[in-house]
């Protein structure tokens, strides 16, 4: 009797055991084909596709900058002249890249006044237009072929003011200093316009720190619009003139009266074909302070290619604050076919000429288009 009973208990628990196994059967292949219908019905959905982000070519940068500087003397017995100044200076920049061909774009304006104590109006102080191109494609690590193309003017009229003569009673007003200066340059007079083939040289083409270009075939044109100038920015005659006939350039005394007046004589336009050296340095000595340099020498193979035609420009710029920096700029040309008129040498010389500016102002970077 005890060995049924224990019979009986073994079997109900295999009879549970059973049961609950073909319901855990039941219900794992419910689940199964639960899975199955849903991944039905998501295959079934049209998906959102996904488009990959567009590749970046081109990236821009916009500097601006203003310089203000002020000098106010009061009784001051070591002397001086009161005199404000403001200027103004703008670097753009273009630059695209792809796969092994690039092609960057730089233009830099820089524009300024100065009034003086003692001068019945304003005067300009810095005026440059300076815009840059390369185009190139990458024949090895280091190694570019590239074309070149640089333009290089002014925005206006520059004057050389003399002091005009005075009776001793009164003093010069200001159309005696109008009537007393004379030209020098203005907007394309001069002009210079370059097209360059060669090779680029970049030691190390992840900073970018120096790069060398040097283009032996380089053509492009000396423009001077303004007639007045042409003689003294070394421009050819249209025809032959007897040496007494050539006065081109404008003389005045200190009362403005013209002594020499200039005639047609030149042509407007001279053509260039020779060779061309750039140099390009970027320095970041530290996070706040920077330098560049940029030395361009050319040399005409049609008109005396032993004389090189230099500019050489430097900047150096150290952030002060976040939107406050401390710049100098220098400026160096030689061109021996330009004449420098002084009051020595009415006629012209052949001289270095030299600019140097030193600025504390506001500086903002426009952000870079996404």
């Amino acid at each position: 009797m005890k060995n049924k009973k224990r019979f009986i208990l073994v079997a109900s628990f295999m009879l549970i055991a059973a049961s609950a196994f073909a319901q855990n059967e039941e219900a794992k292949k419910d689940a199964q084909e639960a899975i199955a219908a849903a991944a039905q019905v998501i295959n079934a959905t049209p998906r959102a596709e996904v488009e990959p982000p567009k590749p970046k070519y081109w990236t821009q940068s916009l500097m601006t900058r203003v310089n203000f500087d002020q000098t106010s003397l009061t009784n001051w017995k070591a002397g001086g002249l009161n005199n404000t100044t403001l200027n103004g200076y703008i670097d753009a920049n273009a630059k695209y890249a792809k796969d092994k061909t690039f092609w960057n774009n730089r233009l830099q304006l820089d524009y300024g006044f100065i009034y003086q104590q003692g001068r019945p109006f304003i005067q300009k102080n810095t005026d440059r237009i300076y815009l840059e191109s390369k185009w190139g494609r990458r024949a090895t690590e280091k190694m570019n072929y590239t074309a070149n193309f640089d333009f290089r003017s002014q925005f206006s009229d520059s004057w050389n003011y003399v002091i005009p003569k005075s009776d001793g009673e009164h003093e010069p007003t200001k159309k005696d200093w109008m009537n007393a200066r004379s030209l020098k340059s203005g907007f394309l007079s001069p002009a210079n316009v370059h097209l360059g083939l060669g090779m680029d040289w970049t030691p190390n083409p992840k900073t970018k720190w120096l790069a060398v270009n040097f283009s032996p075939l380089t053509g492009g044109f000396t423009i001077v619009a303004n007639e007045i100038l042409r003689y003294t920015n070394g421009m050819k005659r249209k025809q032959a003139f007897s040496d007494a006939e050539l006065y081109p350039y404008e003389v005045k005394d200190g009362s403005g009266t013209v002594i020499e007046t200039h005639g047609d004589y030149f042509r407007a336009a001279k053509f260039e074909l020779g060779a061309s050296l750039k140099v390009d340095l970027n320095l970041k000595i530290n996070q706040n302070l920077t330098y560049a340099s940029q030395l361009l020498l050319f040399s005409d193979y049609l008109d005396n290619p032993q004389n090189l035609r230099v500019n050489w420009d430097n900047r150096i710029n150290w952030v002060l604050a976040k939107h406050f920096t401390l710049s100098l700029s220098t400026f160096l040309i030689y061109d021996d076919n330009v004449r420098i008129v002084t009051e020595d040498h009415p006629a012209g010389t052949r001289s270095v000429q030299f600019k140097e500016l030193l600025g504390f102002g506001f500086t903002y970077t426009f952000p870079s288009a996404k």
